[in-house]
């Protein structure tokens, strides 16, 4: 065994903390530790001089601005109760402010009507209707503006039946130009032909001054005798277009008897007065319905048959012509009774 082992001298006593390794490195703290020094690394370099290393900084989040809410955005203070709240304070102020416009155009139009009045029959009331060109030798006939003369609660009504009438106007220049188309392919319709050309030029005007004026009329002042003179006239209206839709032969409507008949001998002219057929049954359909309407808004108001009745004998007294009528039925009947001979 000893011929392997070999052990000191024992007057050799080695410090193992004299060691020039050890000693090199316990008074250098300009280098690394044991955690960095490797005793088993066999370079004769000196070991690499110690870092501290310092903890890496965390990165610092980019901060953004908060968002602010517009003046009419709700805030979400955490709380459903609160949003709900809060949208509903804000529907009630949206439908306060509409109020508050409608009442706004309304004073608006009231202030006009009654500058309008003011002024009196000057430059503002002038006629304006039918709008004619100023080269024109006749000048219009009526004042019309529905804006300034009818009630926000009526105008509705009375723009509607306005478009009526010249849908009704359009109505009779198509079976005009129908009625000759079917002249042009049988010359045995000249009798259609030339009625179609009298309710055309007769239809128009008298319908307008008949049924329409007295409408506009009532509801603008509220006229129960204007009332009952458009329901009269627009009862007859209606039963006109019902004839119309009809189309009985030679009468001068193009209705669905004269289209069917007209398809017989020539397909192009017979689809001609069909569209004019539908457009009469419409007008009829519409007339109907309206008639129905304008009698529902005037049981809403403070016409009556009394009142209707008390409007026309003022009307009538106090029309100039009728009054000098009257003075000289009067005077002629009185001077016949004293020149009679006995």
């Amino acid at each position: 065994m000893s011929k392997y082992t070999s052990f000191p001298e024992p007057t050799e006593d080695p410090n193992p903390f004299q060691d020039p390794a050890v000693t090199q490195h316990s008074s250098n703290t300009g280098y690394a530790t044991l955690d960095l020094y490797n005793p088993f690394d066999n370079s004769t370099a000196p070991p690499p001089p110690y870092e501290a290393t310092s903890p890496s900084a965390q990165p610092v989040p980019a901060q953004t601005p908060p968002s602010r809410t517009t003046p009419t955005e709700p805030r979400n203070y955490g709380s459903y109760t609160s949003q709900t709240a809060v949208n509903a304070t804000t529907a009630e102020l949206l439908r306060k402010q509409e109020e508050l416009e409608k009442k706004a155009r309304e004073l608006e139009r009231r202030e006009r009507e009654l500058e309008s009045h003011s002024l009196g029959t000057g430059a503002s009331r002038q006629n304006n209707w039918p709008p004619l060109p100023s080269f024109c030798p006749v000048g219009p006939c009526f004042y019309q503006d529905i804006n300034v003369e009818i009630t926000q609660h009526f105008q509705r009504t009375v723009t509607i039946m306005y478009y009526f009438w010249m849908f009704c106007t359009c109505g009779l220049l198509f079976n005009l130009i129908s009625s000759l188309a079917n002249f042009c392919v049988n010359t045995s319709g000249g009798v259609g032909l030339g009625l179609a050309i009298l309710w055309a030029l007769l239809f128009t005007p008298c319908s307008f001054v008949c049924w329409y004026r007295p409408m506009y009329k009532a509801f603008r002042s509220d006229s129960s005798f204007n009332f009952f003179v458009f329901f009269f006239v627009f009862f007859a209206q209606v039963v006109v277009s019902v004839i119309m839709t009809i189309g009985i032969p030679g009468w001068g409507f193009s209705g669905w008897i004269v289209s069917l008949a007209a398809l017989s001998y020539s397909v192009a002219v017979g689809a001609i007065m069909m569209m004019n057929a539908l457009l009469f049954t419409a007008q009829a359909a519409i007339g109907v319905f309206m008639l129905k309407k304008v009698h529902s808004m005037y049981r809403q108001t403070d016409a009556s048959f009394q009142k209707a009745q008390a409007e026309f004998a003022t009307e009538v007294m106090s029309n100039q012509a009728v009054r000098q009528a009257a003075t000289s039925a009067a005077t002629s009947a009185a001077q016949g009774a004293f020149t009679t001979p006995r």
